[in-house]
């Protein structure tokens, strides 16, 4: 990544070459182990509650992380916990991106929501940049339609998402819920009254009910890897991998 500062500008006021000085704060996380490759660095733009969320958990998995946004606060708000913030309009020209160095990541993260044409405007610049993973927010089917058409090359739903996961939780059987793909969910659930003291060889768990247990936490224990002799118990915790359908209706055996 180029030398870029934790930089807080007016919108759109980047000179050709540099990052033009506002109220600038270069910092250099303490400690921080920060790998020299590529892929180590993330760019994203948006730090609303998704994409600052998307940005901070990066930067705890050890990504180098620069945030982009045209709102002086969120930038002011990330400046101690990201390697490099800016306050910049990435939706008025491409050249704004290139000053910041897009072309030099290879993932970006377009975290902006509200502002659909600003979401679809920065995605397409990256791509037009040759950023080769792009990850894009959408707030509507339309919207994601879109962004795939201009670059995307993943497109999210976080609303929609999680409003899929909180359904599954709502009856109280289901503990957490992990959609995997349109039809096939990993489920964290109790394990079924029926099934106690036996045997997960003997119970037939995927010939009979089409699922598989990838882990077991025994009451009181940590999770641990579930085999053909793991003895079901009242009170454990079961991760459970199948088709959705299938998945669900395991649960419900509770």
């Amino acid at each position: 990544m180029a030398d870029k500062r934790n930089t807080s500008i007016p919108s759109g006021q980047i000179a050709a070459g540099e990052i033009a000085t506002g109220r600038t704060k270069t910092r250099t996380r303490r400690g921080a182990q920060r790998a020299a490759a590529k892929g180590s660095q993330v760019l994203v733009v948006g730090l609303g509650r998704f994409g600052g969320a998307v940005a901070v958990e990066l930067e705890a998995l050890g990504f180098e992380v620069l945030g982009v946004d045209g709102d002086g606060r969120r930038v002011q708000a990330h400046a101690d916990v990201l390697t490099h913030v800016v306050e910049a309009d990435t939706s008025q020209s491409s050249e704004v991106l290139r000053q910041l160095g897009a072309p030099d990541f290879e993932h970006a993260v377009v975290g902006i929501g509200t502002d659909i044409e600003a979401s679809i405007l920065t995605t397409a610049a990256l791509d037009d940049l040759g950023v080769p993973n792009i990850w894009a927010k959408a707030v509507t089917a339309p919207h994601g339609r879109i962004l795939e058409r201009v670059g995307a090359d993943h497109v999210v739903f976080p609303e929609h998402d999680m409003g899929r996961r909180v359904a599954h939780l709502v009856g109280g059987r289901v503990i957490d819920w992990f959609q995997l793909d349109e039809d096939f969910a990993m489920v964290e659930t109790t394990a079924p009254s029926k099934l106690l003291g036996r045997s997960l060889s003997e119970v037939g768990l995927r010939a009979n009910y089409g699922v598989t247990v990838v882990c077991v936490k025994p009451l009181g224990q940590g999770f641990t890897y579930a085999t053909a002799d793991t003895v079901l118990q009242e009170g454990d915790l079961l991760v459970v991998a199948g088709p959705t359908k299938r998945a669900q209706a395991f649960a419900d055996l509770n």
